[in-house]
């Protein structure tokens, strides 16, 4: 899934094994991410923000929503999913409401380039 920027991008997940952390995390580091791990308690929101940074983000259990207010766009992202969010670009989240386990990265300019 493409959202209407091209450049936020959405991958479901797709295989035959669970999205395991140790399987997501690993699939990071072949990007030449280095993830960071949080989680939220059910229904939390995050407000309206942008970072100056490419953002990448794993949902490892429970599901997001992200909203992208300038896009007037939103996506629900489950357990495997990956967002990838450019620098600049705004957007708010809330967790769903079993919670959220999430590994985030910044996107270094050498991962990009192996994209």
């Amino acid at each position: 899934m493409v959202l209407k920027q091209a450049a936020v991008q959405v991958t479901r997940w797709h295989g035959s094994q669970h999205p395991s952390i140790a399987n997501i995390i690993q699939r990071m580091k072949e990007d030449g991410l280095r993830p960071y791990m949080w989680m939220n308690m059910a229904n939390h929101r995050y407000g309206i923000r942008s970072h100056g940074y490419d953002k990448v983000l794993y949902v490892i259990d429970g599901t997001l929503e992200i909203v992208f207010p300038d896009l007037n766009e939103r996506v629900i992202l489950r357990a495997g999913d990956r967002v990838d969010i450019p620098a600049g670009v705004r957007h708010s989240t809330i967790v769903g409401k079993s919670g959220a386990k999430c590994a985030e990265a910044a996107l270094r300019a050498n991962a990009r380039a192996r994209r």
